[in-house]
């Protein structure tokens, strides 16, 4: 408790210096802003944003990157409740009850209870991170490279398993994604790998141009063929403040939705967006009148953004005690780490703790930052929310290519990112998720060297993985062992019909 007490201490020390107070606040201001807008995401802000971070501090600039994650959850109900548009994905379940309640002249309270139960939930999820961060790291520090090799097939077994639609479409998108990884020159033997002879690529894919292109550019032309209206809700948003009956009915649904959106963040596989969906059923399930959901039970709106804000922070737990990170975005702070020379792993805390508990400080002043930001600015979001799409897209398009430009100055790879927008979109059209992708193209690096690692100690023999003797039942490689026999168990369930149709119906498309 007492190295807790100081860790956080020197976190709070980093954290509140006046140069990183004003990163943390940049970022959650612009993340607000982008989980306010349609069509505008984290992973594309993050993917533009990486060029301005060469310049900053590697504290200063996870610290803004982080912002804009958790900015973009609060953002995101903003939306939802006001214009019945998600925001965010985690945002879909807020439009069911959180525009009825609008809807009624009561969006000023489901704005209130949905920041108030965000801020909560980011505060209990902080702490969590923090009592959970120095014993996972020293866990991590037991593990060999076949360890960690199988914590990544378990993540990217994840990733199949909570992707919408097939589960053979949903693998082989992040087969793809490891194949993409596989470009470039090979460090040990020096050859070129699926280059075609294109020097440009000689050193690989940029992780920006992948995500830009897949998350950036295909969003755009995605919100482009839509028609969506966006009906602002014209009632008056009224008194922010919810009362104490409001207040009472909401208590109970913002603790059950924190535990369950901060165990269900921890997931591989972008985990934390069923943590809303989970909550909702939860509440109609325990609710005395489960006919109030979807007219505007406030129950409906606490529960899942809470889950939504709290889940949102734990998945920072995997990618800074193990190094892997369980979704899209957290694939960015990986290459973020990777541009100011951080190699994601339990190192960070011991080597650098002013970056590790700086960061985790920093997302407690970051939730007290969104609940000022957040309700005073109400208005302004209104207004932004009824400018019409086709007259932003443009100026969305600029950022984006002078974002990848700058990172290389090489106008090839503003080429690359709009032939990976064509992929990204082609894939949305076919029903494909292009999250998986990403993930196997940042996993697939990492995974790649821990394979060849483990082989070289092996001296090639591949049983390094499973080495264990069925008789005796002595293993020595329990780790990972069993980390490949729960993923082989997690991909058969994944394959069972009636999981899968539970599951389909689970994922509302936006």
């Amino acid at each position: 408790m007492t190295d807790l007490v100081s860790n956080l201490s020197l976190g709070l020390q980093v954290a509140l210096s006046l140069k990183n107070l004003g990163l943390c606040f940049l970022g959650c201001l612009i993340g607000t802003l982008i989980g306010v807008l349609p069509g505008v995401g984290p992973i594309a802000t993050i993917t533009m944003l990486l060029p301005i971070t060469f310049g900053l501090d590697p504290v200063g600039a996870l610290i803004m990157l982080a912002g804009i994650y958790y900015g973009a959850q609060y953002g995101g109900s903003t939306t939802a409740i006001l214009v019945n548009i998600p925001g965010e994905a985690t945002s879909v379940v807020t439009t069911l009850d959180g525009h009825q309640m609008a809807k009624q002249g009561r969006a000023g309270v489901a704005l209130g209870i949905a920041a108030i139960g965000s801020f909560i939930a980011g505060c209990v999820a902080t702490v969590i991170i923090a009592a959970m961060a120095a014993p996972l790291t020293k866990m991590a520090l037991l593990f060999g490279p076949a360890d960690y090799f199988s914590l990544m097939v378990l993540g990217l077994m994840f990733a199949v398993v909570l992707a919408r639609g097939s589960v053979v479409k949903a693998i082989g998108v992040i087969l793809v994604g490891i194949l993409l990884s596989t470009v470039g020159t090979d460090l040990e033997s020096g050859e070129e790998r699926l280059t075609f002879g294109w020097s440009e690529i000689s050193d690989g894919l940029d992780v920006a141009v992948v995500a830009m292109g897949m998350f950036g550019f295909a969003e755009i032309l995605r919100n482009l063929e839509s028609t969506q209206a966006r009906d602002v809700v014209h009632a008056a948003i009224g008194n922010l403040l919810p009362n104490r009956k409001d207040f009472g009915q909401a208590a109970a649904p913002i603790a059950r939705g924190t535990i369950l959106g901060s165990i269900l963040g921890l997931l591989p596989g972008n985990g934390a967006v069923l943590g809303p969906f989970a909550s909702y059923t939860l509440e109609k399930k325990l609710a005395k009148d489960g006919s109030r959901f979807g007219k505007g039970a406030i129950e409906g709106v606490a529960g899942p953004e809470s889950a939504n804000n709290a889940g949102a922070q734990t998945a920072f737990i995997p990618l800074l005690t193990l190094g892997i990170p369980p979704n899209a975005v957290m694939a960015l702070m990986v290459g973020a780490m990777t541009i100011h020379g951080i190699v994601p792993g339990p190192q960070i805390m011991t080597k650098q703790p002013q970056l590790f508990w700086g960061m985790i400080a920093s997302m407690w002043i970051g939730n007290l930052m969104l609940l000022i930001i957040n309700l005073p600015l109400i208005g302004l979001w209104v207004r932004l929310l009824k400018v019409p799409y086709r007259l932003m897209f443009p100026s969305i398009v600029l950022l984006c290519c002078i974002g990848i430009y700058s990172i290389n100055n090489s106008p090839t790879e503003v080429i690359m990112t709009a032939g990976f927008g064509i992929f990204g979109y082609a894939l949305l059209k076919f029903g494909l998720e292009p999250a998986p992708l990403l993930l196997g193209f940042v996993l697939g690096r990492l995974m790649e060297e821990k394979l060849r690692q483990a082989l070289v100690i092996s001296r090639g023999s591949f049983s390094t993985f499973v080495d264990c003797q069925l008789w005796s039942g002595a293993c020595a490689r329990p780790l990972s062992t069993g980390l490949l026999v729960l993923s082989a168990i997690i991909v058969v369930i994944a394959v069972l019909p009636s999981i899968r149709k539970s599951r389909d119906e689970v994922f509302v498309e936006d």
